[in-house]
């Protein structure tokens, strides 16, 4: 699976992008020059690809010695939701809306498990910034179990215009982290709410936390004092069924 959503080459990569392919991340070879490159580049960021320079060994590998040209790009094998469209449908559909948010969530395998656990538990979609975060790639979707496919995913320029617009129509934004009192079980989940995750190391970044409506955490009673987020996330959404059974 993460063999075929893989593209090698200078041209085919700006063919894709132009042909309005998802490309999650391109890796490029470290003093790549010429024209063509030019043209990709400035392709790549004015749609905000996420890029990676990398010795041509990596790229060797990537592509299994394929002819890359310098250039090897991953190609999301999803389509991903529009963030508004999505949001007015649930919001229509008569369900207590719930979303989940990403903050800059890097392993594919977490958040492939988060994905999986969002679509047993209902959740209405999940939001990602397009920069930073973990691709969906073939680990993505065989970590999920193919629930991938079944929940929406949307890609935002920045995290925090997300939750603008979703406070805008009426969702709390309640933040997983260890900076407050509250535990999940003081905090409703019962309205409709979004609840962000952070990042395997630094949890939900500070300027984040501070536009949040709420925060909320885990009680932990062991000497290490986190738990690997996706298992996280999975006491979080599951806190939220059980108030809103």
């Amino acid at each position: 699976m993460e063999q075929e959503t893989k593209i090698f080459g200078i041209r085919a990569v700006i063919e894709a992008i132009n042909s309005g392919k998802t490309i999650d991340k391109v890796f490029v070879q470290k003093g790549l020059k010429g024209e063509l490159f030019q043209e990709l580049d400035s392709l790549l960021r004015k749609n905000a690809v996420n890029i990676s320079y990398v010795p041509i060994e990596k790229l060797n590998r990537l592509s299994r010695n394929n002819n890359h040209q310098g250039v090897v790009a991953q190609i999301s094998p999803i389509e991903f939701y529009d963030l508004d469209t999505l949001v007015t449908n649930v919001s229509e559909s008569g369900k207590t809306p719930l979303f989940l948010l990403l903050d800059q969530l890097s392993d594919v395998r977490n958040f492939g498990a988060i994905i999986r656990t969002a679509e047993c538990t209902g959740v209405d979609g999940i939001i990602i910034q397009k920069k930073g975060g973990a691709p969906v790639n073939g680990d993505t979707i065989k970590t999920s179990a193919g629930a991938v496919f079944k929940v929406p995913i949307c890609k935002v320029d920045h995290i925090k215009d997300a939750m603008f617009y979703l406070q805008a129509s009426g969702i709390k934004i309640i933040s997983a982290t260890e900076k407050t009192e509250n535990t999940i079980y003081d905090v409703s989940f019962k309205e409709p709410c979004a609840i962000i995750m952070g990042s395997e190391g630094k949890g939900v970044s500070p300027s984040v936390l501070k536009l949040s409506d709420a925060k909320a955490k885990l009680p932990m009673y062991g000497d290490i004092g986190s738990l690997n987020v996706s298992v996280a996330c999975g006491a979080f959404l599951y806190e939220v069924v059980r108030q809103r059974l």
